[in-house]
Parts: structure tokens; C-alpha cells; sequence
């Protein structure tokens, strides 16, 4: 399905103490059934409010947005969200966790043993089986972003959003994890949209990377194909003249077209 998630002619204006505030601008965007869709720009461009729009969390002012052929109405089940905080519930192990999300999906029509086998797939999927029985603070902040993950594919969204997930993660742990969404995308055949600040992120990953202008009233400034082949190796990628080219009309278009605006 060429438009299985489509953002048509979408705005977002905010009201506040001192007045109007156009977040967002004649927002026209479209992704493929199957696509890893990246949103990248400066802090401030609305990034996180469009995945939110995508999400059901929010409403736009004017404007539709459509998922597999359905007006986007509210939250639902069809589309799993992961935020850059974990939002694990500290008291529940990770399996518990996970299984929250199972049973409001799949409660209704499934035993409790069905239940914990989809919770388990899940963890098993992430590679965190073995921390099933574990809590939030017994285990690492990458970690604890897997379990994120897996709470969010337990569901089996036709859409996953991730807004920056790996954000808060020191260098080494982003950098497997982001090898380790890769497989788990290949594997799913998941739908993504995610929102990112990290160039590099976002060509390894993508195959579309959507590039926002400066706010307010931000829009979509260009869309770069990311026509890499797929599987993607990280260090075949770093001798690949197409995977510079392609970054660097990412960073051409951030800090050329798109000057940081001035503190």
C-alpha cells in the first residue's frame, strides 16, 4: 500500500498565554506498508508533535491523517509507540510489564497461557528472555529500553513509533541497539516511523528520511531516499560512497538550508 500511514495537508497550532502558536504547517507526508520512515530536524521543528498526531495522542487543527485506510481518531492498538523514556512501572518485572499490553490487546480472546507465551515472544525477540524476572532498576538503561520495545511489538502494531528511543543512551549501547532494531524490523516487517537528531541514525536506518524546517510553523523541508541495500552492515556502511552522499545531504540541508537559529 503506497499510503498506509498518510499525513494530509495537517497543522497544529497551539493555544497559549501569549497567543497563537503554529507548531506546524501544511504537514503532507506518506508512508509505504513495510517503510522505515525517519523525522529528523532542529529541536524545536515539531518533530515529536507530528509522531504524536501519527500517534492518536494528538489532534491536529486542520487537516487528516489516516492509518491503513482509517481516519487517525485517537490511541489504538494498530500503532505501538516507544518514547525516549522507558515508562516501565518500577514495581512490575519486565515481563510484567510487557504483559500489560497484551492482555488490554489480547485479554478479550486469549488465555492467560497464550498471554504469557506472546509476552515471553516478545522479550525473546529483544533478546531479554532472560530478564524476564527482573525489575526496572535491576537491569541497564538499554535494557530497559528493549523491554520498551517489546512492550510496544507485544501488541503487533501495524505501526511503531519511536521517539528517540536510543536518545538518552551512551554511544556503544545506541550503536547496538540500533544494529539490534535492524533485525528486529527485518524480522517483523514492521512499519516505522521514528523521530531522530542523529544523522548518522537515520541513514543507517531509513529508507525514507523526512527533513523539517526551523519552527515555528515548521514543515517538510525534503525527503531523501535512502536507497542502501538491506541488510545493512554498520562497518561496510563506513567504505560505501552512497551512504556519504546520502548523509551529506542530510547535514547539507540541517546546516546550510536549516542554520541552527541563534541562542
Amino acid at each position: 500500500m503506497d499510503k498506509f500511514v498518510s499525513v494530509e495537508q495537517a497543522n497544529m497550532t497551539f493555544k497559549t498565554n501569549n497567543g497563537s502558536f503554529v507548531a506546524l504547517k501544511d504537514i503532507n507526508v506518506s508512508i509505504r506498508e513495510g517503510e522505515f520512515v525517519t523525522l529528523i530536524g532542529h529541536s524545536g521543528c515539531g518533530k515529536s508533535t507530528l509522531l504524536n498526531m501519527v500517534a492518536g495522542l494528538l489532534q491536529p487543527s486542520s487537516g487528516v491523517l489516516l492509518c491503513a485506510g482509517r481516519e487517525i481518531a485517537g490511541p489504538g492498538p494498530d500503532r505501538g509507540v516507544v518514547f525516549q523514556n522507558h515508562s516501565l512501572l518500577p514495581w512490575l518485572t519486565c515481563a510484567e510489564n510487557v504483559f500489560l499490553a497484551v492482555e488490554r490487546v489480547f485479554g478479550a480472546s486469549e488465555s492467560k497461557a497464550q498471554l504469557k507465551a506472546r509476552t515471553l515472544k516478545a522479550l525473546e525477540l529483544v533478546q531479554l528472555g532472560h530478564a524476564a524476572d527482573k525489575r526496572p532498576n535491576e537491569i541497564s538503561g538499554g535494557m530497559k529500553q528493549r523491554v520498551g520495545i517489546a512492550r510496544a511489538l507485544s501488541m503487533e502494531p501495524r505501526v511503531l513509533l519511536l521517539d528517540e528511543p536510543f536518545g538518552a543512551l551512551d554511544a556503544l549501547t545506541r550503536a547496538h541497539l540500533q544494529d539490534e532494531l535492524l533485525k528486529i524490523v527485518a524480522k517483523t516487517g514492521s512499519t516505522v516511523l521514528m523521530v531522530t537528531h542523529d544523522v548518522d541514525e537515520a541513514v543507517l536506518l531509513s529508507d525514507r528520511i523526512v527533513m523539517m524546517t526551523n519552527g515555528p510553523a515548521a514543515t517538510v523541508g525534503d525527503i531523501v531516499d535512502v536507497d542502501l541495500e538491506r541488510p545493512r552492515e554498520r562497518m561496510a556502511l563506513v567504505k560505501d560512497q552512497r551512504y556519504h552522499e546520502i548523509r551529506g545531504r542530510v547535514l547539507e540541508f540541517l546546516y546550510q538550508k536549516q542554520l541552527r537559529p541563534a541562542a
